[in-house]
């Protein structure tokens, strides 16, 4: 049986019509490659080439294999090419879903450094709400799902992706504006927006709340971050936020302070229990880890 090595020699003597010309054209030396054919017609028991005038002429009885490695070789070649477009993510579609709070900033960023490593890959991202995650998983249209919380569900993996902290948001001319912390008893004594218990963020809020014996006035409820951060930026009230929709300091007419409660929470990356990730899906969460871990600071 020939090797995928004495095949390319052998195609490389047949084009080139020398073994000094194969030589070169495979970048090794005369010598070894003068061995190796010699090697592979001993072990063949078949003459694959005439030596003619210092050129190498394939056999008669050897026309039949020169077919067959060309077939071989442009078989190779194109087992070549596609793996060349795998590693360019070429014709593959990364579907990703997220909940807003990562999907703000930190999915951007970790799919432009997927899409750097991978120049042509396609992608989906869906934002959801918690709650949609799961069916998202289940129905293939994600292969993964960025969660402010682990679900429980027979199906559903919920791997740890990196821990975030709440911080509270306030106008810039509000008087809060001066400080650089605020501390649950002082964030009651003004109107607030969008802490919804019910929430993932808002049940860290309200938990604290709860233990301080606080009453607190919710005056608007508003589910995104992006929402909330508009309508605190219109003197509306203050709210808390998590850090990954606040990274980088992209809010206007906000100021973002220190709650000096503990406010802390684990996120993941939901996947389809048992499965093993893409080579592109698994470096977008590689990526997405590393940039939500250099929020944490």
């Amino acid at each position: 049986m020939l090797t995928l090595r004495q095949i390319e020699v052998v195609r490389a003597v047949m084009i080139t019509g020398s073994l000094a010309g194969a030589a070169k054209l495979l970048g090794v030396s005369a010598p070894g490659l003068s061995r190796l054919m010699k090697y592979t017609e001993r072990s063949l028991g078949l003459r694959l080439f005439d030596r003619r005038d210092g050129r190498f002429v394939p056999s008669a009885e050897a026309a039949d294999v020169f077919e067959q490695v060309n077939i071989i070789f442009s078989q190779v070649g194109g087992l070549t090419s596609m793996l060349e477009r795998m590693k360019q993510g070429d014709a593959f579609e990364l579907r990703i879903g997220s909940v807003p709070s990562i999907a703000a900033v930190m999915v951007p960023r970790a799919f432009r450094a997927t899409r750097d490593r991978f120049p042509r890959l396609r992608g989906d991202i869906n934002i959801l709400k918690i709650e949609e995650a799961i069916d998202c998983i289940l129905l293939n249209e994600a292969e993964v799902v960025a969660v402010s919380h682990a679900l429980d569900h027979p199906a559903i993996d919920f791997v740890p992706l990196a821990w975030g902290r709440l911080f509270c948001i306030v106008p810039e001319d509000h008087e809060l504006a001066k400080r650089d912390s605020v501390s649950a008893e002082e964030m009651v004594r003004h109107p607030l927006i969008g802490i919804d218990p019910n929430d993932p963020y808002g049940s860290i809020m309200a938990r604290i709340f709860r233990e301080k014996r606080l009453d607190y006035d919710i005056r608007i409820r508003a589910r995104f971050g992006t929402t909330v951060c508009s309508l605190v930026a219109a003197g509306l009230g203050i709210a808390m936020i998590d850090r990954f929709t606040a990274a980088d300091g992209g809010m206007r007419g906000i100021k973002c302070l220190e709650i000096e409660e503990p406010t802390e929470f684990q996120t993941y990356v939901a996947k389809r229990k048992g499965s093993d990730l893409s080579v592109y899906a698994d470096f977008f969460v590689k990526a997405l880890r590393a940039e939500m871990e250099d929020r944490q600071a």
